[in-house]
């Protein structure tokens, strides 16, 4: 395998596919899914992007990766649909799972990957250069699993990143910072969190749904019993508040319309 080849891990949850108002359960543990589908979240989504891009410009493979219901092999051929070529499942209770007990059995399938022969070869290993994951799940605002993860693995990690390249060994990887544009440069094996903005999904065509479905995705289950994320329960933060002014009520209310028009500026 070439020296520059890059073999990119993307991490994706199931989450509900809120469009309206968001649900949560009686005992305020997680979102009520009841009357919903699931989807990825977009930062999910501009992960799988980039772990395709680098991946496909190294010569590279991009595997997607979930810890979750087996529910949770939708959300992976989606991601097998639009350019990933291996699939893993860890199959596990989502809820039940602490962003700890994620980090682990991610951290176990690298390192099972890394010491298992590839493709039937003796000295062949399935390394993974980069592991991207969103930057925080959609349903429960947990930001750590990156994190986590990284210390597992004892690699560098870089959180909120938009945008990454990879070349000479090193990751190239810009995101928003309080004060603009951040860069950093940190060396490869590594772990980044990725926001959505910097890239745009693209769409599974009919033929790279086909293709997915072929795929044999890895299922395996989960090494430990899970710790639980110590929370104590989600809160849904308090509506936007509104406000209508009244301008009047039949024909008296033209002059307050004109009025109120061109404070806008409508017209000019």
């Amino acid at each position: 395998m070439p020296d520059d080849t890059v073999n990119v891990l993307v991490c994706i949850k199931r989450v509900p596919d809120f469009s309206g108002e968001v649900l949560l359960t009686e005992d305020a543990q997680s979102a009520d899914a009841r009357f919903v589908g699931f989807t990825l979240s977009n930062h999910d989504s501009c992960a799988v992007e980039l772990a395709v891009q680098i991946a496909s410009a190294t010569d590279g493979k991009a595997t997607v990766l979930t810890v979750g219901a087996a529910e949770s092999v939708e959300q992976l051929r989606s991601a097998l649909g639009v350019g990933c070529t291996a699939a893993v499942l860890v199959e596990a209770d989502p809820v039940a799972m602490g962003p700890a007990d994620v980090a682990r059995e991610i951290a176990a399938v690298v390192r099972d990957h890394e010491a298992a022969p590839e493709d039937g070869q003796a000295d062949g290993r399935a390394t993974y250069d980069l592991v991207l994951l969103g930057n925080d799940a959609a349903d429960s605002g947990d930001f750590q699993v990156g994190i986590r993860l990284a210390d597992e693995l004892s690699r560098p990690v870089v959180t909120g990143i938009k945008t990454a390249r990879v070349a000479d060994g090193s990751a190239n990887l810009q995101g928003d910072g309080p004060e603009g544009l951040e860069t950093y440069v940190v060396p490869l094996p590594a772990v980044v969190t990725v926001m959505e903005g910097g890239v745009e999904p693209r769409y599974p065509t009919i033929t790279g749904r086909m293709k997915a479905k072929k795929v044999e995705v890895e299922t395996r289950a989960a090494e430990r019993t899970p710790v639980g994320s110590g929370r104590v329960k989600l809160t849904l933060p308090p509506p936007s508040p509104s406000t209508a002014e009244v301008l009047g009520e039949g024909p008296q209310a033209a002059t307050a319309v004109v009025d109120l028009l061109q404070r806008l500026g409508v017209g000019r």
